[in-house]
């Protein structure tokens, strides 16, 4: 453990959490500044600095379990740290000051060691320093809340089918070697997941558990599991809807939101989309009614339901669909680009009447395009 100042080991910027506030932490980016010419291509010595909000702290030097939500992650992320999907956890440790955003004080610093974060909680609560986490920095474009959830009445994006699908896939393979190592995730809401089109990543372990108890407490456990998922996630993904109050926003945080969040939902909607796959809606309804009890049991209906999506063809159509998807996701950051670059004209100055007119038709055109887009 190194105890030093804040400022020798990071460099806090910008809040990153503001459109989907966390019950625990406040998540910032930060330069880790302790090893400035390491070639680390993930995380370009760039990180998402999770710190406990300040109200969580302990007022009888006992931690609360606000506090020991941040140990109980970085155990599960030694766990699963080797899955592509999982973020990748750099530091963990403690910081001196009670300020929102610390950038100033002193920070204990454990690196990865997650034992002796966790024996130390104790004497830091005393001391009323906040538990903090370092992880790999992922790019907000590519969260799904972020890019789903819509700014104007009446407007709702869902991922294209093929895309659904691969995420569907990535994610259930991902709980069954979780689950194989007696771990369920739980905390299934979009501002958890990061998909950019090909690649599913996940975040935040808080709330999720290693199952110690029986082997039917843990098949309890993964039977909620799947079902969070197919409510919280797949749901969403193929409809642009949330399955308990229609339009997507962030989800409650705290363990108690967490266990209860989806207790209620056993059948889902999809009258709103009609044109979708009728398998898979039935497959998405199992899951609802809790009829889904393993990974395995997920995984081989949804490959059935791929298969007739082309995947198992060799005539090539699923190679066009994506690329053609791919495309379509490259056209849409260019029209985005074009609008920044016009923005950013229409605020300079000497700029005319005239032509202040025109770039406000054309940055309307160009929003409306952006709100008809067929890939969020």
């Amino acid at each position: 453990m190194i105890e030093t100042d804040l400022k020798a080991c990071y460099t806090l910027g910008a809040s990153i959490d503001t459109f989907a506030p966390g019950h625990y932490a406040r998540v910032f980016e930060a330069r880790d500044l302790r090893d400035p010419s390491a070639a680390d291509s993930l995380s370009s010595r760039i990180v998402a600095f999770k710190v406990m909000r300040p109200e969580h702290l302990s007022v009888d030097g006992r931690p609360r379990w606000e506090a020991s939500a941040f140990a109980n992650e970085a155990d599960l992320l030694t766990l699963v740290g080797n899955l592509p999907a999982v973020t990748r956890l750099f530091d963990c440790g403690y910081v001196e000051t009670n300020d929102d955003a610390p950038r100033e004080g002193q920070v204990a610093s454990f690196g990865t060691n997650t034992t002796a974060f966790r024996a130390a909680m104790n004497d830091f609560a005393v001391r009323r320093w906040r538990p903090y986490l370092a992880e790999e920095n992922l790019p907000r474009q590519h969260n799904l809340l972020y890019v789903m959830k819509p700014h104007t009445p009446g407007v709702r994006w869902r991922l294209p089918t093929e895309e659904g699908l691969d995420l569907a896939l990535q994610f259930a393979d991902i709980l069954q070697i979780a689950h194989s190592r007696r771990i369920v995730y739980l905390d299934h809401k979009l501002e958890h997941v990061y998909w950019d089109g090909v690649t599913l990543r996940m975040i935040d372990w808080n709330s999720s558990r290693l199952v110690t108890e029986s082997d039917a407490t843990l098949a309890a456990y993964i039977q909620s599991d799947l079902h969070h998922l197919c409510v919280g996630i797949l749901y969403p993904i193929f409809t642009g809807l949330s399955p308990q109050m229609g339009s997507l926003v962030p989800q409650p945080s705290d363990q108690a939101g967490v266990e209860s969040r989806y207790s209620d939902v056993n059948q889902l909607d999809f009258g709103i989309e009609p044109t979708l796959s009728t398998d898979l809606c039935a497959l998405l309804e199992q899951g609802a009614r809790r009829q889904i009890s393993s990974a395995d049991q997920l995984i081989v209906g949804l490959s059935q339901i791929a298969a007739s999506f082309g995947w198992d063809s060799d005539n090539g159509i699923r190679t066009q669909v994506r690329d053609g998807l791919r495309k379509l996701r490259q056209g849409q950051d260019s029209i985005r680009e074009a609008r920044d670059l016009l923005r950013d004209a229409a605020v300079l100055e000497d700029v005319s009447a005239e032509l202040d007119a025109e770039l406000r038709r054309l940055l309307g055109q160009i929003n409306g395009m952006l709100n008809a887009r067929a890939v969020p």
